[in-house]
């Protein structure tokens, strides 16, 4: 590569760093004078680049939004950070378009590292693992994603189309709050002004978006993300659960998180360390209840079964199957 076109091409990296940049900083920089400078700006024009002057006492050169990606300069560390986001991304389940375009995304900065670098990813992806499963997850359609977050952002209700999980659609008319993503998905909390109520939908079970004239006042209180988890610890489910367990709240939250359960706090006594051990109220709905004893024993905390009476048989049982098995150490084991 030829020394001037490696300085373009250095002169882009800069502007896509961000900022204004003046003529002075620019050519010392380079080590050229400010006439090349505006030489090397001239050339990218002609690229299509979009680079515009700035006049004034801070003035100097930026890049513009145009009409299409000019050429990315990264370095080293950026390009792997974006492939290591990438990978992750499709783990989590957290892409916004089709599996294809992030592997064709992930290809193309790939066959442009240098060979020391790609020979580091190679080796740090051989010694990488993972304890999850990757993410089969539906990706949200992005003009949706990108539809609903121009409403957040402006405050404009907007209309969607909605799959519920029954297959039942439905349109409606929605004040988003936010956009939340918990455990590989994309979700929206906000009003749904029909029922004039506060609900989370799956952003993959939304078939269209388009916002609408108007607006609306965001609400105080809870943030998205608090709303979505405690969306679902209220959710409607088969059974309706209620504990009292002795411990802390950083205790209890550890095998019972936000999204799982409500935690009532009590108002600590004056000079009470709210880290303290204590008597809290935990309330949480579940389709099934064969996964809650084994998740109260690994609390290894006094609780209280307040309902429903299965919970509690359930308990007992999974506590005879345990004193059974420590009681007779040359019990046989199932063949599995």
């Amino acid at each position: 590569m030829s020394r001037p076109t490696g300085r373009v091409l250095t002169l882009l990296e800069l502007l896509q760093s961000g900022g204004t940049r003046t003529v002075a900083e620019l050519a010392d920089r380079l080590g050229v004078e400010g006439r090349t400078v505006r030489r090397y700006v001239d050339q990218l024009i002609d690229l299509d680049v979009p680079v515009e002057s700035v006049r004034g006492r801070y003035g100097g050169y930026r890049l513009a939004p145009g009409y299409r990606l000019p050429p990315l300069m990264l370095s080293d560390d950026e390009a792997l950070a974006v492939l290591l986001g990438l990978v992750a991304g499709r783990r989590a389940g957290l892409t916004t378009a089709e599996r294809t375009a992030s592997e064709t995304a992930s290809a193309k900065i790939r066959r442009v590292l240098p060979k020391r670098i790609a020979h580091r990813l190679d080796t740090l992806m051989e010694a990488l693992a993972f304890t999850d499963q990757p993410g089969e997850f539906e990706t949200p359609d992005a003009g949706v994603l990108l539809t609903i977050a121009d409403a957040v952002r402006h405050h404009r209700p907007v209309s969607i189309r909605y799959t519920d999980r029954d297959g039942r659609r439905s349109e409606r008319t929605l004040h988003a709050y936010g956009i939340v993503t918990h455990a590989g998905r994309w979700y929206v909390t906000g009003k749904d002004a029909r029922i004039g109520e506060d609900r989370t939908f799956r952003l993959d079970r939304i078939a269209g978006a388009r916002t609408l004239p108007g607006s609306f006042e965001a609400p105080v209180g809870p943030g998205p993300a608090e709303r979505v988890l405690s969306g679902f610890a209220t959710a409607e489910y088969r059974h309706e659960v209620t504990l009292r367990i002795h411990g802390t709240v950083e205790q209890i939250r550890a095998r019972l998180p936000a999204g799982v359960a409500s935690l009532e706090e009590y108002e600590s006594a004056a000079g009470e360390d709210r880290a303290t051990e204590r008597w809290l109220r935990v309330e949480l709905r579940a389709e099934r209840l064969d996964w809650l004893p084994a998740v109260l024993a690994s609390l290894d905390r006094p609780f209280v079964i307040e309902r429903p009476d299965e919970l509690r048989d359930l308990v007992i049982a999974l506590a005879d199957r345990l004193t059974s098995c420590a009681a007779d150490p040359d019990r046989e084991q199932p063949m599995s």
